[in-house]
């Protein structure tokens, strides 16, 4: 498969696409990013890195961190995790107040915002780290330093009204044992961290190798990867799960900094990056990649 080709010829076709769609505004610091940016990165089984556009240009992963949250809340709870949050796709804004009342305080799944802030809430232990996501994200990089932007992190602390208030709503359900203070801190630091698209390819490396980092540390165990697949396919891109999986066919998470990771089980990790994103809050540009990627490479899990 000449990889290499077929990114190139991805980046020409989707050139048309660039500086459509819209920027997440409500975040001030990613209302200056240029939507007119591309970049994508595969990387492979065996190792092997592509790259096209500004793939190792650093981006806000916003969303995409949800998918290390979980696997890390899997790994100290196991299946217990999901007496917390179901497993279900939403159907609704991945911001919803109505459908978390209506359900009792239960998240329909971990990758909407109230999901994101039961696993949060599940990962800090008393006397623990202050961010053992973003510790968990750097052990997927087999130790590599792992950053957040703290423009970013303060910006959304300062605007994330409605996340308070799930994060009440959630709290008043008993649903959440930490202080929604803390727990909403440290979710906007964790969706802050800053990663190109060669980098998330690789911290996801352990959703394609059954649980293992690129050099072979087991970060998690086989079948909560596999698990973890299935709920990115599910409910990974907000309400727009039926459509993605229809046109682009892989287990993918989305963040609106214009990241999406995607992986192919047992053979490799795409990540791409544009910040336009489209009605739903995916990127428009980079979800057209993704669907020329599978089409041309005839690979998908159907």
């Amino acid at each position: 498969m000449d990889y290499q080709g077929i990114l190139r010829e991805i980046a020409h076709e989707i050139q048309p696409l660039l500086g459509q769609g819209a920027v997440a505004d409500y975040i001030p610091p990613l209302a200056t990013e240029d939507p007119n940016r591309f970049g994508m990165a595969v990387r492979l089984l065996d190792g092997s890195e592509f790259v096209a556009g500004e793939a190792d240009h650093p981006f806000s992963i916003q969303s995409v961190s949800k998918v290390f949250r979980l696997a890390l809340a899997m790994d100290i709870h196991g299946d217990g995790i999901w007496r917390r949050v179901g497993r279900e796709a939403s159907g609704t804004a991945f911001n919803s107040l109505v459908q978390l009342e209506t359900e009792r305080g239960i998240p329909r799944n971990p990758m909407i915002s109230a999901g994101a802030l039961v696993t949060m809430d599940a990962i800090l232990q008393p006397g623990g780290q202050r961010d053992p996501g973003i510790a968990f994200i750097q052990r997927c990089l087999d130790g590599q330093p792992v950053a957040y932007d703290d423009g970013v992190a303060d910006a959304e602390l300062a605007t994330t009204h409605r996340n308070r208030a799930l994060a009440h709503l959630l709290k008043s359900f008993g649903n959440l044992n930490n202080d929604p203070e803390d727990v909403i801190a440290a979710h906007t630091r964790e969706s802050a961290v800053t990663l190109s698209c060669r980098d998330l390819c690789r911290a996801g490396a352990f959703l394609v190798t059954g649980g293992l980092t690129p050099a072979g540390s087991r970060v998690t165990e086989a079948r909560q990867a596999k698990r973890i697949n299935a709920i990115m396919l599910t409910s990974g891109v907000y309400d727009e799960a039926g459509d993605y999986a229809y046109r682009v066919g892989l287990p993918a998470k989305s963040g609106v900094g214009g990241g999406v990771l995607a992986v192919m089980p047992g053979q490799f990790t795409v990540c791409v990056w544009s910040p336009g994103l489209n009605p739903k809050g995916n990127s428009l540009a980079g979800t057209m990649a993704l669907e020329l990627f599978t089409t041309m490479t005839g690979v998908s899990v159907f």
